[in-house]
């Protein structure tokens, strides 16, 4: 019997692996902001013609988006289209470019449109991490108070446009 052991003892340590590939934990970074108001913040235009982001903008009474992106983050152009499908249904959405400039910025806007009524400029990225964001892109609902109501983490897909115009109606 004692001789099977070793064999036992692997065939353990191959299931536990094959359950661990099958099965990946949800690595996920989730803002502990959610739920609670909106980090003091102030991010200037990133580009001429077009407001910057200020917390104190959320204080208006009307739910809207913020996105956090960039122009040479490649998941942030899949969603584009996501983006303007929301603005067409309605939603405001505001941005905070990371780590960008205003070139590169201008040439993403024109190739994948301009969903946004104001862009902020996060050079340093301080306002994404007040904000509790890991990556880009991410996107917040905040209420007309200025509470973030909710995370949504990566791109926003297709499917999801209509649970997100939800939301903000929900929210307002």
């Amino acid at each position: 019997m004692r001789q099977w052991a070793p064999l036992a003892a692997f065939a353990l340590v191959i299931a536990i692996v094959a359950v661990a590939l099958y099965h990946p934990a949800d690595r996920t970074v989730y803002s502990a902001m959610v739920g609670k108001p909106l980090p003091a913040l102030s991010a200037p235009p990133l580009l001429p013609g077009k407001p910057g982001v200020s917390s104190a903008d959320f204080a208006d009474g009307k739910p809207r988006l913020l996105n956090v992106f960039a122009s040479w983050c490649v998941p942030c152009a899949a969603e584009a289209p996501q983006l303007m499908a929301l603005k067409q249904a309605g939603v405001s959405i505001e941005g905070i470019a990371i780590r960008d400039t205003p070139a590169a910025m201008r040439e993403f806007l024109a190739r994948a449109g301009d969903p946004y009524s104001a862009i902020g400029d996060d050079r340093t990225s301080a306002v994404q991490l007040a904000l509790g964001s890991s990556g880009a892109p991410e996107s917040f609902l905040v209420d007309g108070h200025g509470t973030i109501l909710l995370q949504h983490v990566g791109a926003i897909r297709g499917d999801e446009v209509a649970a997100i115009v939800a939301a903000v109606e929900a929210a307002r």
